[in-house]
């Protein structure tokens, strides 16, 4: 009886550890979702910045074209939205698996992540290449 007892209890004890990663994991998937949101919101107000540090110096900057900066950091906090909901799909999707001691990997929100990194980086070399670089 007692070792029955101690089995459930050590049960428990391990499921409570599965839980608590699991929540980590949600925890680190929205910390990435806010710093994405953050880039997107200082790239789409990057070409102000621009005009106005001109406007500081007295020289005539030309600042890149407002509809790349701000489709791109409109696109990002989107992007970064979409990856907090998915993160708390995920979350309670596991959340069950864990309690059925069925948990199965899903590789979504990775792939997500990966896609959009690299294509932010590719959106970034050919950006940062087609501009003129000003001379202050």
């Amino acid at each position: 009886m007692t070792e029955m007892f101690e089995d459930k209890k050590s049960s428990k004890i391990r499921n409570r550890r599965v839980h608590m990663a699991n929540e980590r994991t949600f925890l680190a998937w929205i910390r990435t979702s806010i710093g994405i949101m953050a880039f997107g919101f200082v790239v789409e107000k990057f070409a102000l910045f621009v005009k106005q540090i001109s406007y500081l110096l007295g020289k005539e900057v030309i600042p890149p074209p407002r509809g790349y900066s701000s489709f791109f950091g409109i696109s990002l906090v989107a992007l970064g939205a979409l990856m907090g909901v998915l993160a708390f799909i995920r979350y309670k999707k596991v959340e069950k698996q864990i309690d059925k001691d069925t948990y199965q990997p899903s590789l979504i929100l990775d792939i997500l992540l990966t896609i959009s990194v690299l294509a932010i980086g590719i959106f970034l070399v050919i950006y940062q290449n087609c501009q003129k670089t000003p001379s202050f």
